[in-house]
């Protein structure tokens, strides 16, 4: 099986497709659905029919009708199964079954990884890429999925690609080594497809290549001792001072600061080698990580100081001062990364949160407000909200947000309770304490031991 485009596509199949067209063109979404799926079953290396059905369907179920299932399943899951084993005999067949769930639930997490690996059985690659694109898209919490679509764009000699997905693991797990050094890696593999090496590349350009590829593998191996990794650094520092815009020593010096857990110095160098790369989106995340780290480790240092003395005024003043920073830090990250992608519900959400722990209550409320759009972080969007109301003494409207969000949580878990919690504490400050012991109850019946339910619960007894 192949790929095709439309001047390929069998005359029964085209004569499907210019209808589909049409019909979409009309706004005749239903039809267009039930010719496109008659289009792929024609023709199932059509990616563009696929494409277009993708958007029919999102637009007619609406990304807001996503549930999960009991088990963190999403819908169909059994169907999904049942399709995953026939695939095992008969892929070709396999492929409109898993269009039929897809046109009722789109963006299933389930589905497009089932289609992905039957795309791949098929040899037909670029559909297997949109299917986890598509998770990518609208499900970019499953980092999972993302990880197997970067490896897929490697293992096909795309590392651009996979620079971008790994940049968007990253968003969603800043600390991921594996997402953080496949970006390294990805971004180092694209450098050397743009630079275009040919036949007329010297054998001793090569060979100082290997050289200086193999003494960087050997600067970041881990397991030094700190003695070793320090005569690494100075050797480094040596390279460096000889050229300071030589991109693979500051590189090589950050990672070596980085073992050494010097994340100040680590920071230093791997934004100065972010300036170097004329924008290696990988390197900035990584200097942002070694931030965090050094601010961390600032705060560590302060709080266990005061600790050893807790009257110290001057010590009290350095610790709030740096944790101050660090919001007002975290904001302007946000900042940026959202100005990037104004239309990314993730970003509005991380740079709501980060508005709203630096106080700026009414400046955090339009961003999470946005941030609703996206169905998988909803249910966490609206406890934020909720709390952002709550904050700013407007009660009814944070009730009305955690009321949303409960409509959408049908599984006791720990997102639920923790919704159920603040609803409770926001009835009690509202003097209504038949609907905060409600909510209280309800976490009581499943889970005695949460937080201080209990003590709250048979206290109202007591008190009978």
């Amino acid at each position: 099986m192949a790929e095709i485009s439309e001047n390929e596509l069998p005359a029964n199949a085209r004569a499907l497709w210019l209808k589909s067209l049409t019909a979409v063109q009309m706004n005749n979404t239903e039809y267009a659905v039930s010719l496109l799926q008659a289009v792929l079953k024609d023709a199932p290396g059509f990616l563009e029919a696929r494409k277009i059905l993708r958007k029919c369907a999102i637009q007619l179920t609406g990304l807001g009708n996503k549930k999960k299932g009991i088990f963190g399943m999403s819908g169909g899951g059994m169907a999904i199964m049942k399709i995953a084993s026939q695939a095992k005999k008969d892929p070709a067949s396999a492929l409109p079954l898993i269009e039929k769930e897809l046109e009722k639930d789109p963006i299933n997490e389930q589905a497009n990884d089932l289609l992905f690996d039957l795309a791949l059985k098929l040899d037909l690659p670029k559909t297997a890429a949109f299917a986890l694109e598509t998770i990518r898209n609208f499900a970019p919490e499953n980092t999972k999925l993302l990880h197997k679509l970067a490896e897929f764009y490697l293992s096909n000699n795309d590392p651009s690609h996979a620079v971008e997905v790994y940049n968007d693991i990253i968003k969603q797990t800043p600390l991921d080594s594996a997402a953080i050094k496949g970006a390294k890696d990805s971004s180092a593999r694209a450098s050397m497809q743009k630079q275009k090496w040919d036949e007329n590349t010297s054998a001793r350009d090569l060979m100082r290549n290997i050289s200086q590829t193999e003494e960087l593998e050997q600067a970041s191996r881990t397991g030094l001792t700190k003695e070793q990794l320090e005569a690494r650094r100075d050797k480094a520092i040596e390279k460096y001072n000889a050229d300071s815009n030589n991109l693979a020593a500051v590189k090589d010096l950050a990672n070596i600061y980085e073992q050494l857990e010097d994340w100040a110095n680590a920071h230093t160098f791997f934004h100065w080698a972010h300036s170097l790369s004329h924008g290696d989106i990988a390197l900035a995340n990584k200097a942002a990580v070694m931030r965090d780290q050094a601010l961390e480790h600032e705060l560590k240092m302060l709080e266990e100081a005061l600790a050893a003395d807790p009257d110290n005024v001057e010590l009290q003043d350095q610790l709030a001062a740096s944790r101050a920073a660090r919001l007002r830090d975290q904001v302007i990250e946000a900042q940026q990364r959202m100005e990037q992608n104004p239309t990314d519900p993730q970003l509005r959400f991380e740079l709501g949160k980060a508005l709203y722990r630096s106080g700026d209550f009414t400046g955090a409320i339009p961003h999470l407000q946005q941030a609703t759009r996206n169905p998988h972080i909803r249910t966490r969007v609206l406890l934020m909200l909720g709390r952002t109301f709550r904050a700013k003494n407007m009660h009814d409207l944070a009730i009305k947000q955690l009321s949303d969000a409960l409509a959408d949580l049908h599984v006791m878990d720990g997102t639920k309770k923790e919704v159920l919690y603040e609803k409770g504490q926001i009835h009690h400050e509202m003097g209504d304490k038949t609907a905060a012991l409600d909510s209280f109850k309800q976490i009581y019946e499943v889970d005695y031991g949460y937080r201080d339910v209990a003590q709250r619960v048979e206290s109202s007894y007591a008190n009978d």
